[in-house]
C-alpha cells in the first residue's frame, strides 16, 4: 500500500501529538497566511462575478436577486406517501422537489421482482409504472416547481415517465424544469448501481443530451456527481479532480456522437458534497469554477459563455452524521450548507439530524429546511457576492486545490480518460478513505461526541419507520396494473426499443411511447439489457 506521503491529495497520518494541521487534501494550514499567500495574478485569477473565468460565481448578483432552490431530499415506501412528504416541504418552504428513489427502481427493476424482497420502498420510493409517477406528484405544479432526480442507470426512463406526467397535467416539455443525475460512471466507481456495461450507459447518456435539447430545453441532463465520491472516503481535492474528469468523458461522449458542444453543454451540472472544514469546502468550490471554465474553453473549444459556467447542487455529507449524540448533526449540517452558499451553490439539501440511523423524520426534515432559510435570511451569508474573495488563507487555499486537482486529471487522461481509469480511481478512493480511518482511530481527525467528548447514554431520536405493509401494496398494485393493458402492444413495444437499441436511433422517443402504453420501468429496462448486457465488475 502506497504510503500517506505519496498522496498529494491525502492527510496524511501523523498521530494526534504532531503540532501541524491538515485539511483532508493533505494540505498543510499555516498558522498564519499573509500577502505573500496571495497568487500574483490574482484580480485574473478572480474575475468578475459571473464572467470568465467565474471563480467569484456564475452570476453578477448571485443570492441578492433570488436565493438557492432549497432542496430537501426525499422518498419512502409508496409514491402516495412520497407525494405527502413532498408537499408537506413545499408547503413550509422548499423551493424545489427533490426525489430519493428505492434500490429496485435505481436498478431498473420491478417491485415484483423476486430479487428485491424487503428493498422494496426502503431507501426511497418505488416508481414501476405511469400510475406511481403520477401518484408522486399528484397536486404539485409542474410548471412552477423544478424536479431533482437521483437516478443513474434507468435515468431515460424517469425522465420519460416525468414529461408524461406533465403532459397530463397540461404543461408542455419545453416548460418542464429540473434535473436527472444521470451519471452512470460514479456508479462504476463509487455506488454499484449500475445496469449496462459502460458503452451501452453511455449511449444512454448521450441520448438523453440529445432528446433534452430537442424537447426539454430547460432540463440539466446530468448531474455530474462527486457527491458519491466523498462518502466512499475520498477527499475534497479527489472529489474537485474525479467529479471534473468524469465531466470531460461525458462530454467527449456526446462529441463522439456527434453533438455540438454549445447545444448540449450549458445544461450540464454538478453535484457536490459537503463537509465540516468551513474554508476548505469554500475553496473547492471556487477552484472547481475555475477548473471548468478553463476545461471548456481551452480543451474543448466552447465558446457559448454558459457552455464555461459550472453550476452545481449541494448536499451536506451524509458520512459526517453520527449515529452517537445525533442531534450534534444539526451543527454540523448548518456549517456545512453555510460553506456551500459562501462558495455559490445554485441549489442545496441540508440532511436531517437523524438520517444515521434511519431515513429522516418529518420533524427533522423540518429542521433541515429551517437551516437552509437561517442560513439565507438571518446569516449574511446571502448579502454579498463571494464573501470569502481575497481573504488570504481562502485564495491560497483555492490555488492549492487547483493544482493537486489537476495534477490528478492529468494522471486520469494518461490512462485514457475516466472510463478507461475507473480501477484507478476506485483504488485512490480506498487509500484516502483508509487514511481517514486511521486519522479518527488514533484520534489524530476529532469527531465530536465519537472519539471524543463522549456520553455514557445513548441518545435515540423518534425515527421513522417504513410500514413493511407499503411493499406489499406496491406488488399488488403493480400486479393489478400489468394485468389491466393490452399485452400485444406492450410486447410490440418492448420489441421496437430492443430493435432501436441495435441501430444508433435515439432511444428516448421509443421509451416514452412504451410506457405510455403501459409498459413497466423493469420491462423496459429488460429490453434494453437485452441488448446491451448486463455489467460485471472486475473481481
Amino acid at each position: 500500500m502506497a504510503t500517506a506521503d505519496e498522496h498529494r491529495t491525502i492527510a496524511p497520518i501523523v498521530g494526534p501529538d504532531d503540532p501541524r494541521r491538515f485539511t483532508d487534501s493533505g494540505i498543510e494550514v499555516a498558522q498564519l497566511y499573509d500577502e505573500r499567500d496571495l497568487p500574483g495574478n490574482l484580480p485574473q485569477q478572480l474575475g468578475r462575478p459571473g464572467a470568465y473565468p467565474f471563480t467569484r460565481g456564475v452570476h453578477p448578483d448571485m443570492y441578492r436577486s433570488q436565493l438557492w432552490t432549497m432542496r430537501q431530499y426525499a422518498g419512502y415506501a409508496t409514491a402516495r406517501e412520497s407525494n405527502e412528504r413532498y408537499r408537506y416541504l413545499l408547503e413550509h418552504g422548499s423551493t424545489g422537489v427533490s426525489v430519493a428513489f428505492d434500490l429496485p427502481t435505481q436498478l431498473g427493476l420491478d417491485s415484483d421482482d423476486p430479487r428485491c424482497l424487503g428493498e422494496v420502498g426502503r431507501t426511497g420510493v418505488a416508481i414501476d409504472t405511469i400510475d406511481d409517477m403520477r401518484a408522486a406528484f399528484d397536486q404539485i405544479p409542474l410548471d412552477r416547481v423544478s424536479t431533482s432526480m437521483t437516478i443513474n442507470a434507468p435515468a431515460a426512463v424517469l425522465l420519460a415517465l416525468y414529461e408524461l406526467v406533465g403532459e397530463e397535467q397540461g404543461v408542455p416539455a419545453d416548460q418542464l424544469r429540473g434535473t436527472t443525475q444521470n451519471d452512470i460512471l460514479k456508479e462504476y466507481i463509487a455506488r454499484g448501481n449500475f445496469i449496462y456495461p459502460p458503452e451501452g450507459a453511455l449511449r444512454l447518456t448521450t441520448d438523453l443530451f440529445a432528446y433534452c435539447n430537442e424537447r426539454i430545453p430547460k432540463w440539466n441532463t446530468v448531474s455530474i456527481s462527486g457527491y458519491h465520491f466523498r462518502e466512499k472516503g475520498c477527499s475534497a481535492v479527489q472529489e474537485v479532480a474525479f467529479t471534473l474528469a468524469n465531466g470531460i468523458a461525458y462530454v467527449q461522449s456526446a462529441l463522439d456522437a456527434g453533438l455540438e458542444i454549445d447545444r448540449f453543454a450549458p445544461r450540464l451540472a454538478f453535484f457536490f458534497n459537503c463537509h465540516n472544514n468551513v474554508f476548505q469546502e469554500v475553496a473547492k468550490f471556487r477552484a472547481a469554477r475555475r477548473m471548468w471554465a478553463q476545461i471548456m474553453r481551452e480543451r474543448f473549444g466552447a465558446r457559448d459563455e454558459r457552455s464555461l459556467k459550472l453550476r452545481f447542487h449541494t448536499q451536506t455529507g451524509g458520512v459526517t452524521l453520527t449515529a452517537q449524540q445525533p442531534e450534534n448533526n444539526i451543527v454540523r449540517v448548518a456549517l456545512q450548507g453555510f460553506a456551500a452558499v459562501c462558495g455559490g451553490t445554485q441549489s442545496l439539501h441540508t440532511n436531517g439530524f437523524d438520517e444515521a440511523l434511519a431515513l429522516p423524520s418529518e420533524r427533522s426534515a423540518r429542521i433541515a429546511l429551517r437551516t437552509q432559510q437561517i442560513i439565507g435570511y438571518e446569516s449574511g451569508a446571502a448579502d454579498t457576492v463571494d464573501p470569502f474573495a481575497g481573504s488570504y488563507f481562502i485564495e491560497a487555499l483555492t490555488d492549492e486545490i487547483e493544482l493537486r486537482a489537476r495534477e490528478l486529471i492529468a494522471k486520469v487522461d494518461e490512462l485514457g480518460g475516466s472510463v478507461n481509469a475507473i480501477e484507478f480511481i476506485k483504488h485512490e478512493i480506498e487509500e484516502s478513505a483508509f487514511g481517514y480511518h486511521e486519522r479518527y482511530r488514533t484520534g489524530q481527525d476529532v469527531v465530536v461526541g465519537v472519539n471524543r467528548f463522549v456520553t455514557d447514554t445513548a441518545e435515540v431520536p423518534d425515527l421513522l419507520r417504513v410500514d413493511p405493509e407499503a411493499e406489499r401494496d406496491q406488488v399488488a398494485r403493480l400486479k393489478a396494473f400489468k394485468a389491466d393493458r393490452d399485452t400485444a402492444v406492450v410486447e410490440r413495444r418492448l420489441d421496437e426499443i430492443r430493435d432501436c437499441a441495435r441501430s444508433e436511433a435515439n432511444l428516448l422517443p421509443r421509451i416514452r411511447e412504451a410506457l405510455r402504453d403501459r409498459c413497466s420501468l423493469g420491462e423496459v429496462c429488460g429490453a434494453m439489457r437485452d441488448v446491451f448486457g448486463s455489467y460485471r465488475p472486475a473481481d
